[in-house]
């Protein structure tokens, strides 16, 4: 029998909870934190461990399981540019002391997902959605370079998080069309405020962009942006090269 949209979405809600930060969850904390009544998310929690999705450790406390692992490798092994920049996006971090992040853009629904983060070297508190997989496309340096790259629209419905925050189409078109002439993408206090980032594409042997690699970063540090764009493209265009590509 197919499982009920309800019951899977409430198993992504589950499995999406495990992060850098909790590795391991108590059922009591996550049922506080998902706002699942701890009978129901009980249930739950011992289907993921049947399927080996999740693990228990202890009475009550539970882990991401193994073979999300094999499910991953499966993954990573079908991107050959995952790894190369994947290294890049270290190195960047090491470099700038700041957040550095890959995202993609899903084809299909146009969300803009961020796939890897390093905080290797950094200097300064947490940032706005750092440990978010899902970023707004339109207030992000990585989601308005993947959109402006591929000819996307504004989302419908974009919401406003910040007076600087782009919300009509004749902005965005001209913010994307000056994005596709520089080649990269900013944004300051667009998400949140005190919050900026920049964003460069990885592109595949054919040109296609694969991904975006970028760093976040206190408004107040745009004013020295060089060297941290500097250090982003050439990460970016390096991993590209070793793709195949080879630009003009």
């Amino acid at each position: 029998m197919a499982s009920s949209p309800s019951l899977l979405s409430g198993a992504v809600d589950v499995l999406t909870a495990f992060d850098a930060d909790h590795a391991e969850w108590r059922l009591s904390d996550l049922s506080r934190q998902l706002g699942v009544p701890t009978s129901t998310l009980h249930e739950q929690l011992t289907a993921l461990c049947e399927t080996g999705l999740l693990m228990r450790v202890g009475r009550g406390r539970y882990r991401l399981g193994w073979r999300l692992l094999k499910l991953s490798s499966a993954l990573y092994g079908s991107l050959p540019w995952y790894g190369p920049a994947h290294a890049a996006m270290e190195r960047v971090a090491r470099a700038t002391h700041r957040l550095a992040f890959l995202c993609v853009l899903d084809a299909g629904s146009g969300r803009v997902l961020c796939i890897a983060r390093s905080v290797q070297g950094r200097d300064g508190p947490p940032v706005a959605g750092e440990l978010d997989f899902e970023l707004p496309a339109h207030a992000t340096a990585s989601g308005k370079l993947l959109l402006a790259l591929a000819g996307r629209a504004l989302p419908g419905r974009a919401a406003v998080f910040m007076p600087g925050t782009v919300a009509d189409a004749g902005t965005w078109d001209a913010q994307a069309a000056a994005i596709r002439a520089q080649g990269y993408a900013v944004t300051a206090d667009e998400w949140a405020a005190g919050t900026a980032g920049l964003a460069v594409p990885v592109r595949g042997a054919d040109g296609a962009v694969l991904a975006a690699l970028g760093v976040s970063l206190p408004t107040a540090g745009l004013r020295q942006r060089d060297p941290a764009l500097r250090s982003l493209r050439d990460a970016a265009d390096g991993v590209s090269w070793e793709l195949g590509w080879r630009p003009g």
